[in-house]
């Protein structure tokens, strides 16, 4: 069994496989063709790689083993028909390469679609262990960018007050972003549409900010579910209304294969205190904010820092490729069965928790997007897009 490690796109720092994942990965009989420089931007060497048992080849030997596993989706250039490719793919936001695979018959598994609510994916779950990076470099960018200090500082000279931060939305990247901020000696209000999020928010040290007519705003995969204009106005200004003279707002509002939703609206940018910052952790899809350009700091008329950082958890390059190749280390060993990685639709991971099970998600499997030409039966919601 092999698996082979390509180099990501010139803007992608990260790896999908560090050398400590060597030896879990040997044990479980795969051999490891690394491409050359493949981990340089992540400060992972090749000599490091070889030293754990893996092999640096060519992008070509690399493409030509019969398990890719990398980050973004890489093309089909050099991959055979048969080929298990595992990344990131985002199906829903970019069907195409679901039709590529199809044509080209190559496995297509895209960990972005992992059943996250199965204990055993837990530690599979890519999404997870990104958006907690991508939560605390939030913090940091807005603390790097406001033109003040972050904690209460009592000195001779006088006493700094702490700085208010609002954190829009509490999932994982804005749990870990309530803490970083608190961490940090800031005041923490937090908000989030689904209404048991108020403990999780309180228990890393935030202040919950509640809308009226609030409810349980979740779907069965555990996201946000699309609301409706009315309450998203509801919801932008009451949070805006107490980001009026907060010092960093972050917005972490992600709805799972869609556009990113505008919860801070150009109008309320305008009427926020000139030196505030804030930081869009979605610039990449739309972004939360209107005025968000991505990839790009600017300063609005007023003077709003807005920090359209894209790719926060590939900042954090050696951290993140660590995180990732944990996962999908994890996830491809669970794969072997008697000496060969096998694709098996008793796997839940794989194709979804079964009809009738508390898991179960209506038109949604698993990871599998696709195999021998065909989508997935389970991908019924995907099959509306790909179509």
């Amino acid at each position: 069994m092999r698996i082979g490690v390509p180099k990501e796109p010139e803007n992608e720092a990260r790896v999908a496989i560090v050398p400590g994942s060597m030896k879990k990965l040997i044990k479980a009989g795969f051999e490891v063709l690394v491409e050359k420089g493949a981990g340089m931007n992540a400060n992972y060497l090749d000599s490091q790689y070889e030293e754990l048992g893996a092999k640096i080849v060519s992008r070509k030997e690399a493409l030509e083993c019969e398990n890719i596993i990398c980050i973004n989706y890489p093309g089909l250039d050099g991959i055979n028909s048969g080929t298990n490719l595992t990344c990131v793919s985002d199906p829903f936001r970019n069907p195409q390469s679901v039709n590529e695979c199809m044509e080209a018959k190559v496995t297509l598994m895209s960990m972005d679609m992992i059943p996250r609510r199965l204990s055993r994916a837990q530690s599979m779950d890519v999404n997870s262990s990104q958006d907690n990076l991508a939560g605390y470099k939030a913090v940091l960018l807005g603390a790097a960018n406001v033109p003040r200090g972050i904690p209460m500082m009592t000195t001779s000279a006088g006493t700094v007050r702490p700085a208010k931060v609002v954190v829009m939305g509490s999932g994982v990247a804005g749990l870990q972003a309530i803490a970083t901020a608190k961490r940090l000696g800031a005041v923490v209000y937090a908000s989030d549409v689904r209404k048991s999020a108020a403990e999780q928010i309180e228990s890393v040290g935030g202040r919950f900010i509640e809308v009226d007519g609030m409810d349980d705003f979740e779907d069965e995969s555990g996201y946000a579910k699309p609301l409706t204009p009315e309450f998203i106005q509801k919801v932008n200004d009451t949070v805006c209304g107490v980001a009026m003279d907060a010092d960093i707002i972050i917005t972490t509002a992600r709805i799972f294969g869609r556009p990113a939703p505008i919860t801070v609206p150009t109008s309320a940018v305008d009427n926020f205190k000139s030196g505030a910052v804030v930081v869009d952790m979605n610039a990449d899809v739309g972004g939360n904010c209107e005025s968000t350009v991505a990839g790009k700091v600017i300063t609005t008329k007023n003077g709003v820092i807005i920090v359209g950082t894209s790719n926060l958890p590939g900042t954090l390059a050696n951290t993140a490729s660590m995180l990732y190749s944990n996962n999908l280390t994890t996830f491809i060993t669970s794969l072997v069965d008697d000496g060969k990685v096998v694709i098996s639709e008793d796997d839940d991971v794989l194709v979804g928790a079964p009809e009738g099970s508390d898991f179960y998600v209506g038109g949604m499997g698993g990871v599998l997007i696709c195999k021998d030409g065909e989508l997935h039966p389970k991908q019924t919601r995907l099959a509306g897009v790909v179509e």
